[in-house]
């Protein structure tokens, strides 16, 4: 296979489906056009959430009720508000009445085998002998497939609908008892399709050994999708959102001097993800890195703009700063201890403790007697590994503030006065800053803030460092 991209949509975007056709699915395509891509979808927009729990809010879905047994019937109830919100997004996509038939029917299918395998389940865990704690990530990798399955038969069938020689490529081994690789799998759903003639959709989650939610959360789709593009050999991976890969949150600092980033490398896309703001799952990415597939993140709702290209080898060729964002809640827990001098052994342990309990480490710093780790966590999470830590070290003074951290990123910020003005600026609208870090490797710069502070300091540094650069570049070259 060679030649062609692989594509994967975001559920936002594919609840938007009448766009999605327009703008991405068939664009104005016929015949040859339309193929040499894969498609990987991810559910539709709230799906996912319905069976695991809310993304944001954690509002429990179908896994966390059968996990939390809350009577006999909690989590009936929620597999079928999935059902009949499936069932509701198909009434919403399709005119033919066979199909919309048809897409119903797979869904009532793979609901009732979902909930026939939790029946089992629940029946072995009311008799107090059988331990079924085991087997609770089996299920939450089995529920979390049937949300992409759903969205790529429907879109699969809309494309016939629609005159395409469509193939769907179900990556969920719903009812297999063989758990292949990741690889294996991929090479088998798609080793004999020819892309020439014919558009495979595949299901954003894949059932393998490795178990994809268990490693990778809620970014498996990502992962599916770049596993993909590697195995093939494609020529580029394009990744459809909703928005802009823009310099900064257009909400935040305006429509209007928020930039559309045209190129960057995939360093920079790695900084966004250690701040959650993906453009790529970091793990996703690499593949792509390792074997120089160029990523373009493209904006479904805009059909002719080219969106954003991200490539390894990519270096801006004048100094500037291309994304000032960050997180606003975060964590800074930091440990003292005055025996710490020359003594080994106290890092490890506190990273020991932060990942036994999850939390997600964004940068750290130390000195001769403090470590101090910036975490995107809960306090709830860092009460939890302060308590862990304390009783290891009885004589340390561990404590956690709540601080917003600021990060100004780039392919290449090496410009000496970038921190000068950037303090400059935060100073002049009342800003005062907690700690400051910078890394030889020139791609970012992290400001600690009070969490107050984070919208303005976010405002105050993309003028300073965005639009100011754009405006005195511009002149430069007028003059």
């Amino acid at each position: 296979m060679s030649g062609h991209s692989v594509e994967k949509i975001g559920g936002t975007s594919m609840a938007a489906t009448a766009t999605l056709f327009d703008n991405v699915l068939i664009a104005g395509r016929k015949g040859a056009d339309l193929y040499n891509r894969i498609f990987v979808v991810s559910a539709y927009a709230g799906i996912t959430d319905l069976l695991l729990e809310h993304k944001k809010s954690g509002k429990p879905g179908v896994y966390a009720r059968f996990v939390a047994d809350e009577g006999a019937d909690g989590w009936r109830e929620a597999m079928e508000e999935v059902r009949i919100a499936m069932r509701s997004r198909n009434a919403e996509m399709f005119v033919r009445a066979d199909s919309l038939a048809r897409a119903d029917a797979f869904v009532d299918k793979r609901i009732g085998a979902v909930a026939a395998c939790l029946d089992d389940l629940a029946r072995l865990r009311s008799h107090g002998r059988f331990c079924v704690k085991e087997q609770l990530m089996t299920v939450r990798e089995l529920l979390a497939g049937v949300g992409e399955a759903h969205s790529a038969h429907s879109t699969a069938l809309l494309l016939k609908d629609r005159g395409v020689n469509v193939a769907f490529v179900d990556l969920t081994p719903w009812d297999q008892q063989d758990m292949a690789c990741l690889d294996e799998r991929i090479m088998a759903a798609l080793e004999s399709i020819d892309l020439s003639c014919t558009l495979p959709i595949v299901t954003g989650y894949a059932g393998c050994r490795e178990g994809m939610v268990r490693r990778y959360a809620r970014g498996y789709s990502e992962m599916t999708f770049s596993r993909i593009a590697v195995l093939t050999g494609a020529r580029e991976a394009i990744i459809h959102k909703e928005f802009h890969l823009s310099s900064a949150d257009p909400k935040l600092v305006g429509t209007d001097r928020a930039r559309k980033i045209g190129r960057t490398n995939y360093d920079v896309a790695d900084q966004l993800a250690n701040l959650g703001m993906e453009a790529i799952h970091p793990g996703a990415g690499r593949g792509l890195r390792q074997t120089n597939i160029p990523l373009r993140v493209r904006n479904t709702f805009d059909r002719e703009d080219g969106g954003t290209l991200i490539c390894g080898d990519y270096v801006s060729q004048t100094p500037r700063v291309e994304i000032v964002t960050g997180i606003r809640h975060a964590q800074a827990l930091q440990f003292f201890e005055q025996d710490m001098v020359g003594v080994k052994g106290y890092d490890a342990a506190i990273l020991e403790a932060l990942t036994q309990h999850g939390a997600w480490i964004v940068s750290k710093s130390s000195n001769a007697n403090t470590i101090t780790h910036y975490l995107s966590s809960g306090a709830t999470t860092v009460k939890r590994v302060i308590s862990d830590l304390q009783q290891r070290y009885p004589d340390a003074a561990i404590s956690a503030q709540p601080v917003a951290m600021i990060s100004v990123i780039g392919s290449e910020i090496s410009r000496p006065s970038l921190v000068a003005d950037a303090l400059r600026a935060l100073a002049d609208e009342g800003i005062g800053i907690i700690a400051m870090q910078q890394q030889i490797r020139n791609v970012d710069v992290q400001f600690i803030v009070d969490v107050p502070h984070y919208d303005a300091a976010v405002r105050v540094l993309h003028r300073a460092l965005v639009e100011d650069d754009d405006a005195s570049a511009q002149e430069q070259r007028a003059a």
